[in-house]
């Protein structure tokens, strides 16, 4: 993870993910967000020069580049953990327990959501966006994966498990 800079450019492996991608879209704007996952894998979040780098390689105004990244829950703008956790407080995970998980977090965390630990390692939030897994809440997404029927021993095993 770097920290906030003034400029960014894409490695050169990146730089050709990005191109690869570019020859599989009919339009550059197209490829808008798979190349913005590049950019945030390499630096770890979107700056507004990562927006300036992305808007060069697509040949697209930076504000279009904007506009993707505050739309998408999924773009981080500021420096993030090593780990994201995204806790489902939808009313399904609601009914079944996510409140008793979210406090389990901010106590095992030792900070509340939204917040990263003072190691780096991790950040979480509590969304109301639904994850899509109503008939297994609560869950939570862990970088990539999902995890559900959660209780608090259960989250302790996937933390131990998954960020040692």
């Amino acid at each position: 993870m770097s920290q906030e800079s003034q400029t960014f450019e894409f490695s050169p492996e990146n730089l050709q993910r990005c191109q690869d991608y570019l020859k599989r879209y009919p339009t550059k704007q197209a490829a808008m967000l798979p190349v913005l996952h590049v950019a945030q894998e390499q630096n770890g979040f979107v700056s507004q020069a990562v927006e300036e780098a992305v808007a060069e390689v697509l040949e697209v105004p930076s504000v279009e580049v904007h506009k993707v990244v505050t739309f998408y829950t999924l773009f981080h703008r500021h420096p993030v953990g090593r780990h994201q956790i995204r806790l489902c407080t939808n009313v399904a995970c609601w009914l079944r327990g996510s409140d008793c998980i979210r406090h389990h977090l901010e106590e095992k965390l030792g900070v509340g959501s939204g917040g990263t630990t003072s190691d780096g390692k991790i950040t979480w939030e509590a969304i109301s966006d639904c994850l899509g897994a109503c008939e297994d809440a609560p869950m939570m997404q862990l970088d990539k994966d999902y995890y559900d029927k959660l209780t608090p021993e259960k989250v302790d095993q996937i933390l131990e498990k998954h960020t040692a």
